[in-house]
């Protein structure tokens, strides 16, 4: 036996491995087009230069990435797959997903489509494109770890149902795509664990797509307001059976902004919130998931304990200032 044929993996190997690197190549060479490089230079505490990843999503020059990329930021420069490069304005930032809009002039650009990240399942393949550590337009690869997944932002409030991938990333590649099979974006890069293997994270497409249309038609995402500051506080469980609640905790009211929809409400300082619409309030990140944009300017009941007492008042939230 010739040691060219010893050496050869068996056909069916050779087909596997054909199959698993076309499915690559032909997704990753569809969107490495459409993926920038991001040279930015941020203002006040951040104050420096630092690098990350974008891709456009309209031919007419909008592209998507990470807020903490471009937040603060006084000049942005995109370095397109051709190697040109623009100045780029944000047409809107949220901190509160991590996810920005930015803009350059130009047209006809290539962009990507996107994928239902709800459809996702576990195990199925996951390709990473960005710039780590400046490194423009490297490709990685790997699994969908998990789906569902739990993500503290920079603001303390919970970016939910992130994806779990071991597609390597590296600083840079924030705001770039996780794209799957077919080349359709699944999510957007945006975390790693200093010190982990193999865990990283993106923001699923489907909550992507509901903040850039935000972003575009409000330059903002609008999300509803109360006025208050408040705390995860355990609830007694003999006042829990007395008063029939599921709760085992609820939000302690910290303080309550003068002329707020909280103050207008009767709300005071030392009431523990436990449900919102006959929904249980489990604690601050719970009510800020109840707390969203349809119910801006609509009435809801918000059941709370002053003491001992089980108490309950309509309240109306504003849309949260900016």
């Amino acid at each position: 036996m010739s040691t060219d044929t010893a050496l050869s993996p068996p056909p069916a190997d050779r087909e596997l491995l054909d199959a698993y690197s076309v499915a690559v190549t032909s997704a990753a060479g569809a969107v490495a087009p459409a993926v920038v490089h991001l040279d930015v230079a941020h203002t006040g505490a951040r104050r420096g230069r630092a690098t990350g990843s974008g891709f456009f999503f309209t031919p007419d020059g909008l592209l998507l990435s990470n807020s903490h990329v471009v937040h603060d930021s006084r000049d942005i420069r995109v370095v397109t797959h051709e190697s040109e490069e623009f100045a780029a304005d944000i047409v809107g930032d949220d901190p509160d997903s991590d996810l920005a809009v930015i803009r350059i002039s130009t047209s006809g650009a290539p962009h990507v489509s996107f994928g239902r990240s709800a459809a996702l399942k576990i195990g199925q393949l996951a390709i990473a494109i960005g710039s780590p550590f400046g490194f423009g337009h490297s490709v990685t690869t790997g699994v969908v770890s998990a789906v569902g997944r739990s993500l503290r932002a920079s603001t303390g409030r919970l970016i939910e149902d992130v994806i779990q991938t071991d597609a390597a990333l590296n600083p840079g590649n924030s705001g770039g795509p996780l794209i799957d099979s077919r080349g359709a974006v699944i999510g957007v890069n945006t975390a790693i664990i200093p010190g982990a293997q193999g865990i990283c994270f993106a923001t699923a497409s489907d909550t992507a797509q509901w903040v850039l249309g935000q972003l575009l038609q409000h330059g903002r995402v609008r999300r509803a307001w109360w006025g208050i500051a408040g705390f995860n506080a355990p609830l007694a469980r003999r006042i829990a059976r007395h008063h029939e609640l599921d709760n085992v905790s609820g939000v302690r009211i910290r303080s309550v902004e003068p002329e707020s929809p909280a103050s207008r409400a009767g709300l005071e300082v030392g009431d523990l919130i436990v449900e919102l619409d006959e929904e249980t309030v489990s604690g601050i990140d719970r009510l800020q998931q109840l707390l969203d944009h349809e119910r801006i300017g609509r009435a809801s009941t918000v059941t709370f304990l002053r003491r001992a007492a089980k108490m309950t008042a309509s309240i109306t939230a504003a849309e949260r200032p900016r």
